[in-house]
């Protein structure tokens, strides 16, 4: 995960229009603010994307 996937997930959670964990929405959300990197990563990295959201950590 890079540092701008991992701010772009924060801006999102900043917003308190989802629930992070509605990955959908959350791709939605980020398309619409122009965050493609964070679009796109969620297409293949779910597993880390729910790791992050739950401990804060990058694996």
């Amino acid at each position: 995960m890079t540092d701008t996937i991992r701010e772009q997930i924060l801006a999102i959670r900043d917003t308190g229009l989802t629930n992070m964990f509605d990955v959908p929405m959350v791709q939605r959300l980020a398309y619409d603010r122009g965050y493609y990197e964070l679009a796109l990563y969620l297409e293949d990295h779910r597993k880390e994307y729910a790791h992050f959201i739950l401990t804060g950590e990058a694996e």
